[in-house]
């Protein structure tokens, strides 16, 4: 077997889009690499192959979760391994370009590779003098690279150059290299976003576009065209990783709270947000309150869509995980968890309170309403109903006022249509209908054909 499959464990966050590293040393110590602040699959494949974390490697300032680099530290001792560009203020390594770390039989290597963020480190494994694998976090990335905007639009184009130096320099190693990105599919740092996760610079040199492009002008232009919107916490959590994030002395817990107590919440500027599926939330919901289902993708719809300053209360269904709503908030920094409603709708109506209801529509009981789409540029721009009104969802809630009278609300499936329905339910819209559904059944159901927009982007 190779290395990556005898001593590295790619550990795939699949709502972020994201993957985390554990290495075995060889001697019952193990490197993290990229870890977040949702340490559950570190410590269940550490304890499975009975290594203990001595080292933590963050390629980068993280903008979409918090790192989990100073909560290893003070559980298991480990070492931090981080750029000295990034002005950490808590211990660490400060690692420049070029200085090499002994892991006790193998060695790392830190590259300096610009771009996604202006102190990005590539860490470089090696077995001697023989590279084994490069750890690239958002710099070289399968089939493409991360995205360079996030520092700002006036430093888009500079970080990009930026970018274009770094991937050549990755490119020179040899082919055989294995490939280790940290953003893949599915995250909202890649422009855009490839399909796999790991790969070769050999694989690479052949399949990536952006590696493809014949001079640093064009790979700008390609680079630029991939740039989608991201969500609004991105904003936060880079400067919030440069300080540490607080690190826990016992498992956060998701306290019990009686109808009551919600709504004194909901009264005191608090915010309700309902984790059940799209159909259950449509048959009744606490007014006011912001659909966001519990699934891979809702950590990141609860940072897009909501401040991080305002207690959250939940409303889950049957045998939802509570450890998962609690996880995906804490690793972008969602910490004012006040609880959640014992006994769910049942106990908000049992206590005399309102709900209101969605009406939640297979395509052909959709009428002739407004059609609003909410999905992505991207995906808008594969392929839509003709005529659509499309606002993304994370810019719906300031562009309410710009949502058609009596809409159809419509996704993919039917999950950020709920959400969007929540939002401009909050925001005064009345009757509204949400897709069961995505743009191809409400094309088949009114013999409609889907409009490609050849302008469009990719994201």
């Amino acid at each position: 077997m190779g290395f990556a499959d005898d001593r590295l464990t790619p550990l795939v966050d699949e709502g972020l889009g994201n993957s985390a590293y554990l290495v075995d040393l060889g001697d019952g110590r193990a490197l993290a690499v990229d870890a977040s602040r949702d340490l559950r699959a570190v410590r269940e494949a550490a304890e499975r192959r009975g290594l203990s974390v001595a080292y933590a490697a963050d390629t980068h300032l993280h903008a979409d979760f918090l790192s989990g680099a100073l909560q290893l530290a003070r559980d298991d001792g480990a070492r931090v391994l981080a750029s000295a560009a990034g002005r950490r203020t808590f211990p660490h390594t400060p690692l420049e370009d070029g200085d090499e770390t002994d892991l006790g039989g193998l060695t790392l290597r830190a590259l300096a590779t610009p771009g996604h963020t202006d102190e990005h480190l590539s860490f470089l494994l090696l077995d001697g003098k023989r590279a084994l694998g490069v750890f690239t976090g958002g710099s070289l990335i399968v089939n493409s690279a991360a995205r360079t905007d996030l520092l700002g639009a006036d430093r888009t184009e500079e970080l990009a150059r930026a970018q274009y130096r770094s991937l050549r320099r990755l490119a020179a190693l040899p082919d055989e290299v294995a490939l280790w990105p940290t953003h893949g599919a599915g995250s909202f740092c890649s422009a855009p976003p490839g399909s796999e996760r790991t790969s070769t610079i050999g694989e690479q040199k052949q399949t990536n576009p952006l590696l493809a492009a014949p001079d640093e002008d064009t790979f700008v232009r390609r680079l630029a065209a991939g740039l989608g919107s991201y969500p609004a916490y991105f904003g936060r959590l880079a400067e919030a990783n440069r300080r540490g994030p607080a690190v826990l002395t016992s498992t956060p817990l998701l306290p019990s709270l009686d109808a009551g107590q919600v709504k004194s919440l909901l009264s005191d500027g608090g915010q309700v947000v309902d984790v059940r599926p799209a159909a259950d939330y449509a048959v009744g919901h606490i007014p006011g309150s912001l659909s966001v289902p519990l699934r891979g993708q809702f950590a990141t719809w609860l940072g897009w869509l909501l401040p991080d300053t305002a207690p959250l209360a939940f409303v889950t269904g049957d045998d939802q995980d509570l450890d998962e709503i609690v996880w995906q908030a804490y690793k972008i920094g969602y910490e004012r968890l006040a609880g959640r409603l014992t006994g769910g709708m049942p106990a908000w109506l049992a206590a005399g309170n309102p709900q209101a209801t969605t009406a939640f529509v297979t395509a052909d009981r959709a009428g002739t309403r407004p059609y609003l789409d909410v999905r992505q540029e991207a995906e808008y721009a594969a392929g839509h109903v003709p005529g659509a009104v499309h606002i993304e969802l994370g810019g719906l809630a300031a562009q309410a006022v710009d949502a058609p009278a009596r809409p159809v609300v419509a996704c993919g499936h039917g999950e950020r249509a709920m959400t969007a329905a929540s939002l401009l339910e909050r925001a005064g819209h009345t009757d509204i209908a949400v897709l069961d559904g995505g743009p191809a059944d409400y094309a088949a159901a009114h013999d409609q054909r889907l409009t490609q927009d050849t302008d469009g982007i990719s994201e």
